[in-house]
């Protein structure tokens, strides 16, 4: 909640900070409704929320425990998010964006529930495109490579994630700043996009993913 004040001071008066959890349904209620009060209404939700597993690990390695608190918040944080603003976003036409992953088509090896999440959200934000287009309003679907955010960092200096990388093409592995996939956010709401890549040229390897994936999967499993 602080860091959010002192972003929303940072940004001007235009902004409000508020804390919430995207674990608690009844606290993304309650942000919605106090953005309501403040505003007057809501009209876009950016699904952003999400957290990645401390180590490196398979799925019969990783805990029980922290494998399912991953998909509590980066998968069910986000349909709790869009659930609570979706009143808002019906009735003033407006535009949702979940973020969801190119782990969404990328072996999610020794990164399952990640993975397995960010595949949800890519489903849940297909399917949210669908249902709200007789309503007026829309949905996109984010996927984000590489992004130099401090969870990646920490990702990247985990023991075995230089070995990971090696079995990747060079290219998959590019970072971009978060100034860029913000841009890239705010490009795809004014065009109301079906779908948000960052870097560009991850919408290739998604859209050849039932090709390639056959033979990035051998190569790992190599």
């Amino acid at each position: 909640a602080g860091e959010a004040r002192e972003a929303a001071e940072r940004i001007g008066p235009r902004a409000i900070g508020i804390g919430a959890d995207v674990t608690d349904h009844g606290a993304m209620q309650a942000a919605v409704a106090e953005i309501v009060e403040r505003f007057g209404g809501l009209d876009v939700v950016v699904a952003n929320a999400g957290i990645a597993q401390s180590t490196i690990a398979t799925v019969r390695g990783i805990g029980t425990e922290e494998w399912e608190r991953v998909f509590e918040v980066d998968m069910l944080g986000v349909w709790r998010t869009v659930r609570a603003a979706l009143p808002q976003i019906v009735e003033r036409q407006g535009h949702v964006v979940v973020t969801s992953s190119v782990y969404a088509f990328v072996n999610g090896v020794l990164n399952s529930p990640y993975a397995v999440a960010k595949s949800g959200v890519e489903s849940l934000g297909r399917s949210l495109r669908v249902e709200l287009t007789p309503l007026g309003a829309s949905a996109s679907v984010a996927y984000f490579g590489w992004v130099d955010t401090g969870m990646v960092r920490e990702a990247k200096e985990r023991p075995g994630s230089e070995r990971l990388e090696q079995n990747l093409p060079a290219f998959l592995s590019k970072q971009i700043q978060p100034s860029e996939a913000g841009a890239a956010v705010v490009r795809g709401i004014e065009e109301r996009a079906p779908r948000i890549f960052a870097p560009k040229w991850w919408r290739y390897v998604s859209a050849l993913r039932g090709v390639l994936n056959p033979l990035l999967d051998r190569r790992m499993r190599r």
